[in-house]
């Protein structure tokens, strides 16, 4: 291996070190946005990145639950989330 090939395969860690930030502070921001909007937001195991719900403050009620996957530029779903998403009729994809 030439120094060009590690240079290639460092050049590629670094831009997949950055997607997974670039993704996690998407997540964040989205739940704290909805959180200022009245919902209760909660992470999820696998599938989806979050449960959500709306909240009445008033009255206490709570809304039916949302499952909510959060994509920033270009990603796909997965097929575990492609899966989650045919067989749950309240399943959103957020981009940010």
């Amino acid at each position: 291996m030439g120094i060009w090939d590690e240079m290639k395969k460092s050049k590629k860690r670094m831009t997949l070190a950055m997607n997974k930030t670039r993704g996690s502070m998407a997540e964040q921001n989205y739940a704290t946005g909805r959180t200022m909007q009245g919902y209760e937001v909660e992470r999820t195991g696998r599938g989806s990145d979050y449960k959500e719900r709306k909240v009445d403050f008033l009255t206490g009620r709570r809304g039916p639950p949302t499952y909510v996957e959060v994509k920033s530029g270009n990603a796909h779903l997965s097929e575990l989330q492609k899966k989650t998403k045919k067989r749950t009729s309240k399943y959103r994809e957020e981009r940010y």
